[in-house]
């Protein structure tokens, strides 16, 4: 029998929210976006703009990794994949972002009351822009006719829709090659308790890259479905 782990509630900001909650047909829509992968980058059809993701910075307040959009050379997004569940993390987060897009770089100003976090920040982001410029020096000249191997070996799968005592669960998920990127839930239970699970479910998903992964403290329910409908995504990708 799996052991109980207790929840965690994870609060996440940044200028593009990980996890959204919206309301739908009597359960919620809850999108999870991250990823442990250190310094993985896909190049849309077209070949200019490509998402990269920095390495995993651990600090005393906790992990942080960014996620930057680059138009050719252009920084046009930045979003933050984990960062410390701290008031003024939250309160940094768009500063240290509008700062990066202004300035073009990770030469970016520490942010008054979160020094830790402002830091492993510009050293996650500069991973990711150098991870980008070693991609576009080691692309071939043909690279912007095509979509890149990264981006065709890109696939999404839906699990199935498992009926539970508290809610429909389903989730979808994102599997670049053979590893599981990223858990978006289609569907969840319309609970606290579940809200809170969802992203404890996920970054075990994550780390485990399988659905062998534990039940979550006050959601066993849900975490059945979750795990049911996770294996039945892998399945189907075979």
């Amino acid at each position: 029998m799996k052991r109980a782990i207790p929840v965690l509630v994870l609060s996440v900001a940044g200028l593009i929210p990980v996890w959204r909650y919206a309301p739908s047909d009597g359960s919620t829509t809850t999108t999870e976006a991250a990823s442990p992968a250190s310094t993985p980058s896909a190049s849309a059809p077209g070949g200019s703009s490509q998402v990269v993701r920095g390495t995993t910075v651990e600090t005393e307040k906790g992990p942080v990794q960014v996620e930057v959009t680059f138009d050719g050379d252009e920084i046009t997004a930045v979003k933050l994949l984990r960062q410390p569940d701290h008031p003024q993390t939250e309160a940094a987060v768009p500063q240290l972002v509008a700062e990066t897009l202004e300035a073009q770089s990770a030469d970016v100003d520490t942010v008054s009351g979160a020094t830790i976090t402002s830091d492993g920040y510009r050293k996650s982001l500069q991973a990711a822009i150098d991870a980008a410029a070693e991609s576009a020096s080691a692309a071939p000249p043909s690279s912007s006719a095509a979509p890149s191997a990264s981006a065709a070996a890109s696939q999404v799968v839906a699990g199935s829709a498992v009926d539970t005592e508290k809610g429909t669960v389903q989730v979808e998920v994102t599997f670049e090659g053979g590893t599981i990127a990223s858990v978006r839930m289609l569907r969840q239970p319309d609970h606290p308790q579940t809200e809170a699970a969802v992203p404890q479910l996920v970054a075990e998903t994550l780390e485990a890259q399988s659905a062998d992964i534990d039940t979550v403290s006050g959601a066993t329910i849900t975490s059945e479905g979750y795990v049911e409908s996770l294996q039945a995504a892998i399945d189907a990708k075979g």
